[in-house]
């Protein structure tokens, strides 16, 4: 059905419609004051959706009409990035409220399935590396191929990186790449620089592509590391794709290693953990890994 067709259709139901609803004489229409028959107030401009729904006016705006104490729930609403104070229309939420949840929806959407740049990891002087997955599509839909490393991605470590390092951080953009993007130079410069001032050898960082937590087990078992750090997109949350998540694991293998050998830092974007302060959380972590020779539940507190 083309274009014409459909357009052909709604003419018809259209017209059908105006003769099936005949307009009602005027002399029937009752009569109504000067109050009830006055114009509608204006909308405000939240309501009109005149703001941009990602500005900050939009993210404070208090959707409780009326309300007895207006100053708590501008408190309230300042004090969380929840969705609290949106206010309802009978049993629906206001226009401003639905379309802001759209468009958080929207931006995290967006960030499953945009790719890092490739002339963004060239400007970071990064090593880019990919796992077996060729596509974002297979990405999402094949996660146990972004757990292993291509032939060329071994080939290039065993070439190009320092073997048997204390230390070695991995860089992958997982399913949020605004994360990597918008958090990498705050992270990666004090997070390296802090664990050679910590008299660690640290290896050759680099990106992988298309990857999953788990081929952190495979690179570290190439270059043999003792302590792996993969840096890696969170999954991200409504309106929230800027979170990194770091997980570190010691001395791992593909066979052996599983799920609870791990330690998880998660949260590290600007709004949660800032990415500064998780550096040093995480140079911390290594140096205590290394000296107990365990991670994930392994570790005494």
């Amino acid at each position: 059905m083309d274009q014409k067709q459909i357009e052909e259709i709604v003419r018809s139901v259209m017209a059908s419609m105006g003769e099936s609803q005949p307009q009602a004489p005027a002399e029937s229409a009752p009569a109504c004051s000067a109050k009830q028959c006055a114009a509608p107030s204006a909308p405000s401009a939240a309501e009109s959706c005149a703001l941009d729904l990602g500005s900050a006016e939009a993210k404070a705006w208090v959707g409780v009409e009326n309300p007895h104490r207006a100053d708590v729930l501008a408190e309230l609403r300042r004090s969380t990035a929840a969705r609290v104070c949106t206010g309802r229309a009978g049993p629906r939420p206001r226009t401003l409220a639905l379309l802001r949840f759209l468009a958080d929806h929207s931006r995290s959407k967006d960030t499953v399935l945009k790719e890092v740049p490739e002339e963004w990891v060239k400007a970071q002087g990064l090593l880019e590396v990919r796992s077996e997955i060729s596509d974002k599509n297979l990405y999402l839909t094949r996660p146990d191929m972004g757990r292993r490393l291509s032939q060329e991605a071994i080939d290039a470590l065993k070439a190009q990186c320092v073997a048997s390092p204390d230390v070695q951080v991995v860089i992958s953009d997982g399913l949020s790449t605004d994360a990597i993007t918008a958090n990498y130079e705050e992270i990666l410069p004090p997070l390296l620089s802090g664990l050679k001032q910590a008299g660690l050898k640290v290896g050759t960082p680099f990106f992988v592509r298309y990857g999953r937590v788990k081929i952190e087990d495979q690179i570290g078992e190439i270059l043999g590391a003792k302590v792996v750090i993969l840096l890696v997109g969170e999954r991200p949350g409504l309106g929230q794709s800027e979170s990194l998540s770091c997980y570190a694991v010691y001395s791992p293998r593909v066979a052996t290693t599983v799920e609870a050998d791990r330690t998880c830092i998660s949260n590290i974007h600007q709004g949660g953990t800032p990415p500064v302060e998780a550096a040093a959380v995480i140079v911390d972590l290594a140096k205590r890994m290394l000296e107990q020779k365990a991670s994930g539940i392994n570790m005494t507190r």
